[in-house]
């Protein structure tokens, strides 16, 4: 299931820290990194950066606000029967030796980690907050993509190279949005808002799957907090349809080269799909006779109870999603299941461990030379690696969401709420219910709980310490 991302405010909350402190020691996760790291990292630093000049580009990047770790910066143009997508990305590669101390402690932690109060990250502040992130004004080493587009989107040319580049802005989704929404956009915004649409609507053609699942928001209220649904803005959909775009083509590239690191998801089982369609059926969510699963939840909106229930349900056909990696044959599965096409990671190397490794596989081919023999060995173990460090991300992100929800309700207990019954296991009593106000996802007691029905429930359990919430359906 994706995972719901809690964001909280700048203001310190201290009766959070004590539970926050208890994760980080539940799951053994990194604190400072040493001596050894910090000062390989700060060396590294210190390297001029070299690659072909491209700061004539006039990238921008789009993050949300106060981010630092930058990877990736864009610009867009327009060119004769279609687009260009000159695409950044942090080079990471230039400033990371395999085998050495940085690389070494990267493994062990696989990929940076976000708690609501603060983040564990994959690389030093010194190359992750400096010297490899695109901050605006600044001459960074990057891998450069270059991906043209016809008219309607599709992929026609795909280049990258190490360059030079300079960022000139740094801005957030809500400017994006507002300028779009105005008309002020120009250049590379106003072409966002071109291109964007063009792949979310080839991505539906095809079969692939961006599901609209809101985040939950710890918001102040006085002297209590609450938790608010935030829907995302269409350009962050757009935005990531570049990325995913990068992606693509890197997976074709390894592809055509036969080596490589995918991230695959095998088909969603027949059984499964059956499952879907019948809980479509039940709860109103039209499934036209030929229609994709991708084309279905295009569309949907999660405010609806009814459509809320069936995003919630039908995550399951997106599970089972890992990296394969191959030197030779390409591997039988080889194509992600949600994106309808091969895929690989490669657009976020300071957050992300296997992002380093593919995009130095890219390089190489790219420029048709042999794939250095220390990438080589270590596409072996990096789908284990990162096997290991999804799970204790995902393992920390649910014992965020779970604290969080338990601590804005733990004064609550007793009190009933309107809630949408968004899950429910045949066979077994009870079910998950998911309320508006305050946005919370937990446990239900109850029997025959009604999918994706609105019903009434009142608040059982809500405990910080062992981070549990319980509901019971009222009669």
């Amino acid at each position: 299931m994706p995972h719901r991302t809690i964001r909280v405010p700048d203001e310190r909350m201290p009766r959070l820290v004590d539970g926050f402190e208890r994760i980080r020691d539940e799951f053994d996760l990194p604190d400072a990194f040493p001596d050894a790291v910090r000062e390989e990292a700060e060396q590294a630093a210190s390297r001029r950066p070299v690659g072909e000049d491209r700061t004539d580009l006039p990238f921008l990047t789009i993050d949300p606000p106060g981010s630092m770790d930058l990877d990736q910066a864009l610009c867009l143009e327009e060119r004769k029967g279609g687009y260009r997508v000159w695409y950044a990305i942090a080079d990471v590669g230039f400033f990371v030796r395999p085998g050495g101390a940085i690389d070494l402690e990267a493994r062990t932690r696989g990929e940076t980690l976000y708690l609501p109060d603060g983040r564990i990250p994959l690389h030093p502040a010194a190359l992750s907050e400096g010297a490899a992130s695109l901050l605006p004004g600044e001459v960074r080493p990057a891998a450069l993509w270059c991906v043209d587009l016809d008219a309607e989107g599709r992929t026609v040319g795909v280049d990258v190279r190490r360059s030079l580049v300079r960022s000139r802005e740094r801005l957030d989704y809500d400017y994006v949005q507002t300028a779009v929404d105005t008309g002020r956009a120009d250049g590379t915004l106003r072409l966002l808002a071109e291109i964007g649409p063009l792949r979310l609507a080839l991505e539906r053609a095809r079969g692939g799957v961006s599901l609209p699942t809101p985040e939950q928001e710890v918001v102040r209220d006085g002297e209590r907090y609450r938790l608010e649904f935030r829907t995302t803005l269409p350009c962050e959909a757009w935005n990531a349809q570049i990325s995913l775009l990068t992606g693509m083509a890197a997976a074709q590239l390894m592809l055509d080269a036969e080596i490589g690191l995918l991230r695959v998801l095998p088909p969603a089982d027949p059984r499964d799909l059956a499952k879907i369609r019948r809980v479509a059926l039940a709860l109103g969510v039209s499934w036209p006779e030929g229609a994709t699963y991708g084309e279905v939840v295009h569309g949907l909106d999660p405010k609806i109870p009814g459509h809320a229930a069936f995003l919630h349900e039908s995550t399951v056909l997106l599970r089972g999603a890992a990296y394969v990696d191959f030197n030779g044959e390409p591997p039988r599965q080889a194509t992600h299941a949600a994106i309808a096409g091969p895929y690989a990671h490669v657009t976020a190397p300071l957050r992300r461990l296997v992002d380093r490794y593919a995009t130095e596989v890219c390089l190489a081919v790219a420029a048709g030379e042999p794939v250095p023999e220390q990438v080589q060995e270590a596409l072996v173990v990096l789908p284990d690696q990162m096997r290991a460090a999804g799970l204790r991300t995902g393992g920390v992100d649910r014992a965020c969401v779970d604290l969080v929800e338990s601590f804005v309700l733990h004064e609550r207990v007793g009190e009933e709420f309107d809630a949408v019954v968004v899950d429910v296991t045949e066979g077994r009593p009870g079910g998950q219910v998911q309320l508006t106000d305050p946005a919370v996802i937990a446990r239900c007691d109850g029997e025959r709980l009604p999918l994706g029905e609105r019903i009434r429930v009142r608040l059982m359990r809500a405990d910080p310490n062992n981070r549990e919430v319980r509901f019971t359906m009222l009669s």
